[in-house]
């Protein structure tokens, strides 16, 4: 299972919300890369960069902090937040990203994100499933939506994409442990899903129980920031 820790960006700086709400933003770093560089250095691979600017917005808003985190560590980033055009997804692979999360234009335009699957390969895309109460969310996670979380997931499989991000947003952010039923389910009967849990991961046998249920990857935000999973931690459990 890969660890992913996270990074999420507002003006340039690194900070978390809880279960999404921008009103209570948390700013943990003024440079970002002070802390993709700690993570480097725990021997992490990867690093999941959320313009959370973008994501509410018209466009990617954070392009200079993702280029700069690309360039000065050789972490594999996934980046998302912003993703609304051709452009935007050209941008991002400019800056440096290795993959692309494409997460509300997969819900309002899927025949966009379908023509960049067949671009840019399944590798380089992953589908980001932001859901609470089972259905997705969009715009931030400010918008609601009528289609649910499984059904979404199934009609991108059926097209070629194999790697999902998905957040219970009513988890994120609250140290409260992860959706593990949610997940149990998704990945129930979807063989070829590669699900990466983001949201309440707040402690080590969190990634233990995500790992023993079939988890591809596991996104770590706060609990890294407040101190509940320390980087010495996540380096063991990356060695085993």
């Amino acid at each position: 299972m890969n660890l992913i820790p996270a990074i999420d960006i507002i003006e340039g700086k690194a900070v978390r919300l809880s279960q999404g709400d921008y009103a209570t933003k948390k700013i943990y770093a003024s440079d970002p890369l002070d802390l993709a560089k700690q993570f480097e250095d725990a021997n992490l691979k990867y690093l999941h960069v959320v313009d959370l600017e973008g994501a509410k917005g018209e466009g990617i808003v954070n392009l200079a902090t993702l280029e700069r985190l690309a360039s000065n560590t050789s972490l594999i980033i996934d980046f998302g937040g912003g993703i609304k055009k051709t452009k935007d997804l050209e941008a991002a692979f400019d800056c440096g990203a290795t993959k692309v999360t494409c997460g509300s234009v997969a819900v309002k335009d899927p025949e966009l994100v379908l023509s960049w699957l067949e671009r840019w390969g399944s590798d380089a895309l992953i589908l980001g499933a932001d859901a609470k109460d089972g259905f997705i969310r969009t715009s931030g996670w400010l918008q609601e939506s009528s289609v649910e979380v499984g059904p979404f997931i199934d009609s991108y499989l059926q097209k070629g994409m194999h790697t999902v991000i998905c957040t219970d947003i009513a988890k994120d952010g609250m140290l409260a442990g992860p959706s593990l039923e949610l997940y149990k389910v998704l990945l129930k009967d979807r063989p070829k899903l590669k699900l990466i849990a983001s949201g309440g991961i707040s402690t080590i046998e969190d990634l233990h129980a995500l790992q023993k249920a079939g988890l591809g990857g596991a996104i770590i935000g706060k609990a890294i920031y407040e101190g509940r999973i320390s980087l010495d931690a996540l380096k063991a459990f990356g060695e085993n």
